[in-house]
Formats: C-alpha cells, sequence, structure tokens
C-alpha cells in the first residue's frame, strides 16, 4: 500500500459519479487528489451529488466540494482546478479519470497519458446504463492478481522419485490449482525443498498434488513441513482508447441474462457521443425524435464497425430516453467500481478490469414510455432522477416508509442514497434508522458520514443528521435499539404493519436470520446485501415472489477443536484464538464472576452448593483466583501476577505436555505422536531485553491493575522498567508431574480436569477462603472487569492479546503477526472498503426503483460482485418452495389467519373444512392441545386465548390483536402435513 500513500490522482468532472469515485479515493488514503470541473453546480445536481447543497448553485463544481472531500481525511491532500489538460499538467498524475467527458476529448488525453505510462479510466452513467474503460498502459504489472491470502498445506508426505507426490493433512483443502507455484519450509528431511525455491505443481487434488522435480537422490521425506502458494505476477498490454474502441476484445459480463448486452452498449454509447457532438446536447427526456436519430447513428457505427453488434432497438431507444438524467444509484455502484480501479492502478494489488465494463438496468425503468409531463423540469432537486423515472414515481418514493437497520459502513451509504433519491421525504413518507452500536476509530475509513469529533457517539444518531444535511426534507428517525426479540415492544406489530421496506445494513447472520424473520411474518420486502473487503453479495427478498434470506444459508465457520487451541495449535489464528478467550476468562469473566459472589454471597454460595454441573464449580475456583490467591495490592503485586501468568502459560504449560508427550512419542497404533498437524513445541523463559517479553509484561500488569482499582505509577508507562522488574522476580522451579491427563480427541468441546480429590470437599475448602477474604473487604467492594475494546491503541487491549498470540507462536514455531493483523483477527473485525459498500447499496437502489413499481420476479436481481477479480454475477432471485394440497397452495410467505375468540373445537373444525385433521396445537414451548392425551378433551370448549394465558402462560400485550399457534395436520391418507402459521384474531 505505500504505492497508494504516493499517489497523485485526477479526478475530472464532479458531478454524481466523479464525487463517489472522489469519496472512495480519498478514503482509501492516496497521497494526493486533485478534482477538475470547469462547470457550475445546477439544481439538478442535487438528485447525486451528496456534497453539493442549495447554497452552491452557481459556484463551480470542483471548489464546492473540495473541502467536503478534504474533511473526509486529513492525510490525503484535497485541491480543486480549472488547468487546461495540457500534456504537462496531466503528467502530474498517476491516475487520471474522466467522467462523463465527450469522446474525443477523452481520445486526446488518453493518448497523452498511455505516452506518459500515467493510468487512464474513462467512465460515464446515463440514466439506467453505465460505462467503464480502463488504460493502465502497455506494460503493467499485476503483483496480486486476487488479493487473497495464499492458499497453505501442512504436509503429511513426500515421495522420493519424478514426480514427487506431496500429500498433505486433510484438516482443509488446499485450494491449490494446476501450473500454480509453491514453496517449501520447514521440512525435515528433504531438506533441499526450503530453499524458497517457487516451483511448479500440477495433479492438484483437495489434499495432494504432484511436485515437477526429480527427488529421487534427496534424502527420505521425515516429518513436518508448510506448503504455501507463490503468487506470481500477470503481465498486461492494454490498448489506447481509440485501440479499444475498434477492437474493444471480450467485454467484462455482469448480467447472465443479458449476453449480447455489453456489444450493443459499445455501439449505444459511440451513438450517444455522436448525437451530443452533433447537436450540442444529450437526447431529450423520453423523447421519440431524438430517440430515432441516436437509433440511426448506432446503425451508421454498426454498419462500419469490425465487429457487427446484434442490435435492439427497444434498448437505444431507452438509452437515448434516459441519457439526459442522472440517477444516484447508478453513481453510487459506477463510483465503487471505478474507485477500486483506480486502487488497483497505483497498488498494482487485484486484477484490473480488462478492459471495458458495460451495465444497464432497464427493469428499473416504467414499462411504458413517459409522456412528456412527467419529466419535464420542475425546478426542483429531482429533475435530473425524474428524467429518467417520472414525476410521479418519484413521489412514491417520496411517501416510501423504510426501515433501515444498521448505520455502519452499508448504513451511511445508504442513508445518503436515500436522501439524494428523496426516499421519505414525501408527506407519508419516512426513514427509521437504529444501530445500538457507537462510532469506533476504525470505523472513518469506511463510514464517510463520520468524522473524529463523533467518536464515542451513536452511529444513528450522526448518521442522520449527516443525512439531513444531504437533504432537510427527509422525514429521518434515528433510534438506537437493537432489532431483536427483547426489542418487541419498541418494533411491535403496529410499528412493522406500517412499514412498505426494510433494508439490512447488519454485520451478523444472526441478526440477518431475525430481521428476515420478521419481514416474512409480515409480509414486508427485504432488501439485503453484505460486504466482505472486495467482494459483496445482495439479495431481494420480496412476498410471495421470492426465496427469504432464510432459505439458504451458508455452511457454518469451521472450528478448531478443543484440543487444538488448547494443547497443539499450528497456525496464528488459533493463537489467537486462545489469546482471546484467556483475555476474556482472566480480566472480564473471572471479575464479574466475582462480582456477583461480593454483591450476594449467601445467594451465589447456595447456588453453587446447589449445583451439581462441574462449571458452577470450575467459576468458583476463578472466583477465588481473582479475590484470594491472585489478588492485587500495588502495581508491584500486578507485575508478579504478568510474570506468573507467563510462566504458567509458555513454560510450565509446555514443559508438561513435553514431559507427557516427548518428541519421539508415539500413538497407540504405533504412528509418531507429534506427526502433522501438530507442532513439537518448545518452553519459553521470560527475558527482560525482549521487547515482546516486556510489553507482554507491562500490558498484563496495567490491566491487572484496572481490574483491582489500583493507580499506576509514572514507570508503568515504561515497559522496560516493568519488563526489568518483572524479570527480577523469582518464580516456582517448574517439576513436571506424571499421570497428568491432557485432552487430544479432536472430537472433545470441553477439556478433561482431572481432580484428584473429592469435589465436594474441594468446593467447601474454597466456599471457606472465600468467606474469610470478603470479611477483609471494605464494604461494597467491587472489581472493574475488563471489557475488550480493540480501537484503542492507548489501552493496552491489543498489546496484551497481541502478546499472548505471539508468546503461544514462538512456543510452537508458528509465524508471529503485528499488532494491527491481530487487531482483525482477535477483533474479529470483517474487511469492509468504501468502494465495495458503494457497488452494493447502488445494486440495492435500483432494486428500490423495481419494488415502488410492484415489478414481477423476473425484473429484480440478486447479484455477487468481487471487486478485486473484478467479476460480476447477476441473476434473477429463486422462488420461494410451494406447498400444495389439493386446491390450496402455500408458501413460508403465508400465514392463515382465522377470526375470532374461538375454541380448541372451532379450531379443529376450521381445518376439518379444508380436509385436514388438526391432532396438536401448541404456542411458544407449550402444548395446548394433542388427541392422544384425555385429559385434553376437557379443553376442546375453552377458548384459546385463555389456554394461552394458563397453560402457555402467555400474556398478549394490549396493542395485539393476535396470537399465533403452530397447528400439527395429517391429510386424509394421515401423513402429516407441514401448514402454514395459524393467526387468531381474538380482539
Amino acid at each position: 500500500m505505500r504505492r497508494m500513500a504516493k499517489a497523485n490522482v485526477l479526478i475530472c468532472g464532479v458531478g454524481g459519479l466523479g464525487a463517489e469515485i472522489a469519496k472512495n479515493v480519498v478514503l482509501a488514503g492516496v497521497r494526493a487528489v486533485t478534482i477538475w470541473d470547469s462547470s457550475k453546480v445546477q439544481s439538478a445536481d442535487l438528485a447525486s451529488q451528496f456534497y453539493f447543497s442549495e447554497t452552491d448553485i452557481g459556484k463551480n463544481r470542483g471548489e464546492a466540494c473540495r473541502d467536503s472531500l478534504q474533511e473526509l481525511n486529513a492525510a490525503v491532500t484535497v485541491s480543486s482546478s480549472q488547468e487546461d489538460l495540457s500534456k504537462s499538467m496531466l503528467g502530474k498524475f498517476e491516475v487520471v479519470i474522466m467522467t462523463d467527458s465527450p469522446l474525443a476529448e477523452a481520445k486526446r488525453v488518453n493518448e497523452i497519458c498511455h505516452q506518459n505510462h500515467t493510468a487512464f479510466i474513462l467512465a460515464s452513467i446515463r440514466g439506467v446504463f453505465g460505462q467503464v474503460f480502463c488504460d493502465f498502459g502497455s506494460d503493467f504489472t499485476v503483483l496480486d492478481t486476487d488479493g487473497e491470502e495464499p492458499a497453505t498445506g501442512i504436509i503429511a508426505s513426500i515421495t522420493n522419485g519424478s514426480p514427487s507426490l506431496v500429500t498433505c493433512v486433510d484438516d482443509e483443502r488446499l485450494e491449490l490449482e494446476d501450473g500454480q507455484y509453491v514453496t517449501f519450509s520447514e521440512i525435515h528431511g528433504m531438506s533441499q525443498l526450503n530453499d524458497g525455491k517457487p516451483r511448479k505443481i500440477k495433479s492438484c487434488k483437495p489434499t495432494s498434488f504432484v511436485l515437477e522435480e526429480d527427488t529421487s537422490s534427496w534424502p527420505a521425506y521425515e516429518r513436518g513441513g508448510l506448503v504455501t502458494r507463490s503468487k506470481e505476477h500477470k503481465q498486461l498490454t492494454f490498448k489506447t482508447l481509440e485501440q479499444g474502441i475498434a477492437e474493444p476484445g471480450e467485454f467484462l459480463l455482469s448480467d447472465f441474462s443479458k449476453l449480447e448486452r455489453s456489444a450493443l452498449l459499445h455501439v449505444g454509447f459511440q451513438a450517444l457521443d455522436a448525437f451530443q457532438a452533433k447537436e450540442g446536447r444529450a437526447p431529450g427526456a423520453y423523447d421519440a425524435a431524438d430517440a430515432k436519430k441516436l437509433v440511426q447513428l448506432a446503425h451508421s457505427i454498426n454498419k462500419q464497425a469490425q465487429s457487427k453488434a446484434d442490435l435492439d432497438d427497444t434498448i437505444l431507444e431507452k438509452l437515448s430516453f434516459t441519457a439526459s438524467g442522472t440517477l444516484n444509484p447508478m453513481a453510487a455502484m459506477f463510483g465503487g467500481i471505478v474507485g477500486q480501479e483506480i486502487m488497483k492502478a497505483v497498488s498494482g494489488k487485484f486484477h484490473p478490469l480488462f478492459q471495458w465494463f458495460y451495465y444497464d438496468s432497464v427493469e428499473s425503468l416504467p414499462e411504458k414510455a413517459l409522456p412528456q409531463s412527467e419529466v419535464a423540469p420542475k425546478g426542483h432537486r429531482y429533475d435530473a432522477q425524474a428524467a429518467v423515472i417520472g414525476h410521479s414515481l418519484q413521489q412514491k418514493l417520496g411517501d416510501l416508509k423504510i426501515f433501515l437497520v444498521g448505520a455502519g459502513a452499508l448504513g451511511c451509504e445508504f442513508l445518503k442514497n436515500f436522501a439524494l433519491m428523496g426516499i421519505g421525504v414525501g408527506p407519508n413518507g419516512s426513514i427509521t434508522v437504529t444501530d445500538d452500536d457507537v462510532i469506533e476509530k476504525s470505523n472513518l475509513s469506511r463510514q464517510f458520514l463520520f468524522r473524529n469529533r463523533d467518536i464515542g457517539s451513536a452511529k444513528s444518531t450522526v448518521a442522520a443528521k449527516a443525512a439531513k444535511t444531504m437533504n432537510p426534507g427527509v422525514n429521518l428517525t434515528a433510534l438506537q435499539n437493537r432489532v431483536s426479540p427483547d426489542t418487541e415492544d419498541v418494533f411491535d406489530d403496529k410499528f412493522w404493519e406500517g412499514l412498505d421496506c426494510v433494508v439490512n445494513a447488519l454485520d451478523n447472520v444472526n441478526a440477518r436470520l431475525y430481521v428476515d424473520a420478521r419481514c416474512v411474518y409480515f409480509g414486508k420486502p427485504l432488501l439485503e446485501s453484505g460486504t466482505l473487503g472486495p467482494k459483496c453479495n445482495t439479495q431481494m427478498i420480496i412476498p410471495r415472489l421470492t426465496e427469504n434470506y432464510g432459505a439458504s444459508r451458508d455452511p457454518p465457520e469451521k472450528q478448531a477443536p478443543m484440543c487444538t487451541l488448547h494443547s497443539f495449535p499450528h497456525n496464528i489464528d488459533h493463537c489467537l484464538t486462545f489469546a482471546r478467550s484467556e483475555f476474556e476468562g482472566l480480566l472480564e469473566k473471572a471479575p464479574q464472576e466475582a462480582n456477583a459472589f461480593l454483591t450476594d454471597p449467601e445467594k451465589y454460595i447456595g447456588a453453587v452448593r446447589s449445583s451439581s454441573d462441574s462449571a458452577a464449580h470450575e467459576q468458583l475456583e476463578k472466583v477465588v483466583e481473582v479475590l484470594v490467591t491472585e489478588r492485587c495490592k500495588t502495581f508491584e503485586d500486578c507485575i508478579k501476577w504478568a510474570r506468573l501468568k507467563f510462566q504458567s502459560n509458555f513454560h510450565d504449560r509446555i514443559g508438561q505436555l513435553i514431559y507427557t508427550f516427548p518428541e519421539d512419542a508415539n500413538t497407540s497404533t504405533g504412528s509418531l505422536f507429534w506427526s502433522a498437524p501438530k507442532r513439537f513445541p518448545q518452553v519459553l523463559s521470560f527475558n527482560a531485553s525482549d521487547a515482546s517479553h516486556a510489553t507482554f509484561a507491562q500490558a498484563a500488569a496495567v490491566l491487572k491493575a484496572e481490574v483491582h482499582g489500583i493507580s499506576l505509577p509514572s514507570w508503568a508507562s515504561d515497559a522496560t522498567k516493568v519488563g526489568q522488574a518483572a524479570a527480577a522476580i523469582e518464580v516456582p522451579k517448574f517439576e513436571p508431574r506424571k499421570g497428568v491427563q491432557i485432552e487430544t480427541d479432536p472430537t472433545a468441546t470441553t477439556v478433561k480436569s482431572s481432580l484428584g480429590s473429592d469435589d465436594r470437599a474441594i468446593t467447601n475448602g474454597l466456599i471457606s477462603q472465600l468467606e474469610e477474604v470478603r470479611k477483609s473487604l471494605p464494604a461494597g467492594h467491587r472489581l472493574s472487569p475488563v471489557i475488550f475494546e480493540k480501537d484503542d491503541d492507548s489501552n493496552h487491549h491489543m498489546d496484551l492479546i497481541t502478546g499472548l498470540a505471539n508468546m503461544r507462536a514462538r512456543n510452537y514455531h508458528i509465524a508471529e503477526v503485528d499488532k494491527l493483523k491481530a487487531k482483525f483477527i482477535a477483533g474479529k473485525i470483517m474487511p469492509a472498503i468504501a468502494t465495495t459498500t458503494a457497488l452494493a447499496t447502488g445494486l440495492v437502489g435500483l432494486e428500490i426503483l423495481k419494488l415502488v413499481q410492484e415489478k414481477v420476479m423476473e425484473a429484480y436481481r440478486n447479484t455477487f460482485a468481487n471487486l478485486a477479480l473484478p467479476l460480476y454475477a447477476i441473476a434473477e432471485p429463486m422462488p420461494p418452495t410451494k406447498m400444495r394440497y389439493k386446491e390450496m397452495e402455500w408458501s413460508l410467505w403465508d400465514r392463515w389467519i382465522l377470526e375470532g375468540d374461538l375454541t380448541v373445537r372451532q379450531v379443529l373444525e376450521w381445518f376439518k373444512a379444508k380436509d385436514l385433521e388438526a391432532y396438536s396445537i401448541s404456542c411458544g414451548q407449550s402444548l395446548l392441545y394433542n388427541n392422544i392425551f384425555p385429559k385434553h378433551q376437557d379443553r376442546l370448549d375453552k377458548k384459546m386465548s385463555d389456554l394461552v394465558r394458563t397453560t402457555a402462560k402467555m400474556e398478549i400485550p394490549s396493542s395485539r390483536r393476535h396470537f399465533d399457534v403452530v397447528v400439527a395436520c395429517e391429510d386424509e391418507d394421515g401423513e402429516d402435513l407441514d401448514v402454514p402459521l395459524v393467526s387468531i384474531r381474538f380482539r
């Protein structure tokens, strides 16, 4: 990324598209961005340019948004210019971007850039149509084509021969492909492979591959070793714009249903440029005469082209009809795409777009051509958008009632888009956004509505305020509630029933599933999206038309076995998981458990005595540790505690493991115990001169002092002095014990505990210690649990996490990590970048236009995109699974509603009338009726609402008119049949 920090970028044109590009590049952290624009702000710009307001109308566009862009990132120099685009001026930049530029001017600038070895990008959006062209020079090097972590494997065996077969442990798939290169390390025997030389492989299988090398005369493989994919550089030769128009080559495909569309649009955009050159303006909005001219120009250009496109006059007409308008979702989408291409140009990371990309969303347009009354300017901020979709649809957007769940990276982009689109500005419209999180420092690089001054404030409140600044007319309510079963009193039936649409901007699956279930229950559309680094997906969930989010799930994330984490780690992720667990156990959970005891000792001890669960007794041990055996009164005590923790974790535990399983130990089958993926460890001895040891001691001591409320001496900020104090502490000599059981079963979910005495006697002894120490504590004494916070670099949290992980990595000869990488893994940060969020939210915005028009399912699109490759996979959603019985048909979206305060018998009769035999009725976890229980016959004439209260113990809020029950049925053949959820409206 150092190359990015030195890059100077020129963006010509800062309308909606240019502003999106500039925002993403500034957030990415290039050295300098110059925005070039000679035009002035017009009211129509307000529909897509989020840095313009009514007060900017008449100002130069570059100058009007320069300061706002600068505020995004103080490390980037942002300037504006109206200087002539001469050869000397263009030579100052590493990348030049032209947006919506005349083709002749773009060709001229591109020729200069190509000669100067300056990357050049042309981008244009016209209505629902978009175009991107990239020229990164005649000799461009891609350093990393996909940005993925190199595939690695743990070697199990290597044969001698020509060729040689390499087999890896079946811990996980290798993800290697024929023709790739790999490097080897840490191999015992056959050490020639440890030279770091990339070697070509073939015949790749999930756990093996063939090495194209003669190893016949080499020493035999003994054990150990890692294989890592070696990423080769790739050279690309780009054509100039002039050459690329004449010979475009292959287009990057997006929508699988539009295989021939790119070639058509390649001609269509040339025709559009020719029209503007001839007429001095864009074709008029839905102007039939202008459309006819553009179609004629397209056919003329196509006739002279070297390769002919299959032209569709209807699509060309729509290009002409909408070319004078601008849609914010298109600007957001293409701003993300182009922003990422700029970063590729200056960093060499990820494969560039090579060289043309075309996209359209004609499905977002009204079905029929609009009359002039629908698209004629009215002098307001939405004129440019109305020129594409019409004023009537614009009004529908204004009256839309949207619920946005989440105000993070995606949420900020959505709020910006909604404000510019005019969603929720009408008398009946509204946007409700909720997020229970506060702004952290790490958010600022991708959540562009937040600034340094906002750190610690509620995300939803700050984001809503920023959106209101962009469009004061939006009706926006910001809440700080998590959407979950615990807040159904806030997000009640009335709230959900009043919505038109729900948009998810969440970062975890469980929350998505809950919102999905609510939308299915209330029959509300859900627009789902998510990002992971350069990857994103969008899913349209439309009642009764598509499947819901929960209908298809990714496989659960693979978890490392407990024994691996505790005793046999073999990668840094295992070490960081251990570190996070140790941090939370020692500094958060144990003090919290101690506070539970201190708050009500009698209740706590009573619960422990009455519990037969071993976990309760283990928790008691933790309380005794933190309050008795490891209680600290001075900072020197804290240093001693830190030193002993180092000794226990990285010396004594490992020493015991080596004693129990020596390096030459064998399994019960006679094979070597320490075989892949196990790594034979080594003990660590504390060394104050080792900066990592000293930093560990400092971080652990400072945080332990925080738990016990101990003030820090001035020298506590000096890791060297703390390390020296720790080194001076005498620690007990380690003596390995015989008969210690160490869990080696990878299927075990807990680590075996081996107590030598009666558990109850031990428990009583621990309780006696607690009761004794409580007498010495002042009334109201409490500990201060440390809650892990990854983003405050001064709080020592990540210092301790990194230290714990890296010391364990040293034990097992695993490559260590720096604090930044440790933060990403241990902090479970999902990589999010501004370009990807812009792309995802733009795509969703286009789907909202379809939703408001109540389009048929074939009009909607789900998307998976990977900006790194780049790859765009756009396809129609899947329909819901249908159930059929006789004349009836239903899906997950259906709910059977029974009116009245019905008895059990009346419910059974309702089903009987449908030739269904209802034999069981339940509510929540309670069984209200089942025909196999004789006593339940007494309930037949009882009202269902009474049974819900008395049997299910459920109080139905006065605001709710109904309750839900699950009815189990058989068809006339006695076969079970899944029927929809049943709602009984009893009020």
